[in-house]
């Protein structure tokens, strides 16, 4: 018997970087976004007692262990799929220790700026609470995922990407002090999520690897009081409201406008949000008939999404995948469903 379980990815619209402390904290965050049809995918089966296994097939890595004791060594070699692992079996099976084959795969490379790593925690919990029979709503999962990534293993990020995967769909979410979340699905009309889908140019523009750096700049400014990178995280913040007003109310030309608003917005949070090659990217989309861009994630790579006509979205995307900064291009189809497992014999 096996164990599989997905998650999907997300897009961020509107926002981003408001749900990471201290800043949600102290002013309140709000974000919205969407989840996409490219997902994480986990897979458990259960091994011979006193074994235990992890395969990352993205990484090309694994581990393997013959167990007696409840010690796993954090050595840097997929040291977060242990954590979920040791967290199922403080929460889950009541410290009894599992004999399991954890495998995991995700649809987009690692650094994308999609989520990829929240959302791979909260696929593999979603297969361990199908295989233990273990009860957890969305809130439930998405809160165990932020514990596990963000204070077991000391990664640095905001809350969304937990309560998108979770959740899945169009979702608006308030972050407030003491974790304190709140997700509002979007009952966003067919016509309008086809006309979105229709316009989206996603592009893979490589790894980010300066996500961490920038997360930690964004907190710094919080907390030393810069007063332009804090006027630029309150309007990001409004631009989440406006945002949500033009997808309920099929407003393109107010959609475009705040993703504008955000590119200029983002920029001042922290540096590296935007460097030269993000620059010449989106200036090239312009220059082929993009109306507006925005990064997904921190920023400093990863995936950017561009918004065009339809008729002229072929235009766009062939400017983006020639020449010399070229990235790769992604299709973009919008989901409600956010993780599920099953079970195969």
């Amino acid at each position: 018997m096996k164990i599989r379980s997905r998650a999907p990815l997300r897009l961020g619209l509107a926002g981003g970087g408001t749900d990471v402390s201290p800043y949600c904290d102290t002013y309140g965050g709000a974000i919205l976004n969407a989840t996409i049809g490219h997902y994480v995918y986990a897979t458990i089966e259960p091994l011979a007692e006193g074994k235990l296994e992890f395969v990352s097939c993205d990484q090309k890595k694994s581990a393997r262990y013959e167990r007696s004791g409840g010690a796993i060594p954090m050595d840097g070699n997929l040291d977060l799929l242990k954590h979920v692992h040791l967290f199922v079996e403080e929460k889950f099976a009541d410290e009894k220790l599992l004999s399991v084959r954890l495998t995991t795969r995700a649809d987009v490379p690692a650094g994308s700026g999609l989520g990829g790593s929240s959302t791979l925690v909260v696929a593999m919990l979603r297969a361990y609470a199908e295989w233990l029979g273990y009860p957890l709503d969305d809130y439930e999962l998405a809160n165990a995922a932020w514990e596990i990534e963000r204070t077991r293993a000391g990664m640095n990020g905001g809350r969304q990407d937990q309560y998108a995967a979770a959740f899945g769909g169009f979702n608006f979410m308030e972050f407030g002090a003491q974790g304190r979340v709140l997700v509002n699905p979007l009952r966003i009309s067919q016509g309008v999520v086809a006309e979105l889908e229709a316009s989206i140019v996603l592009l893979y523009t490589g790894a980010s690897r300066e996500s961490a750096g920038i997360i930690s700049e964004q907190a710094r400014n919080v907390e030393t009081n810069n007063a332009d990178a804090l006027e630029a995280m309150h309007q990001i913040k409004q631009e989440s409201l406006r945002m949500k007003e033009a997808l309920l109310r099929g407003d393109f030309e107010q959609l475009h406008d705040v993703l504008r608003a955000s590119w200029d917005a983002k920029r001042r949070m922290a540096k590296g949000i935007v460097n030269e090659r993000i620059d010449r990217l989106y200036h090239r989309a312009l220059e082929a008939g993009a109306y507006c861009a925005r990064i997904s994630g921190a920023g400093g790579g990863g995936f950017m999404i561009f918004l065009a006509d339809p008729m002229r979205k072929q235009d766009v995307s062939r400017a983006l995948g020639e020449g010399e900064d070229a990235g790769v291009v992604y299709g973009c189809h919008f989901t409600r469903e956010g993780a599920r497992a099953w079970r195969m014999r």
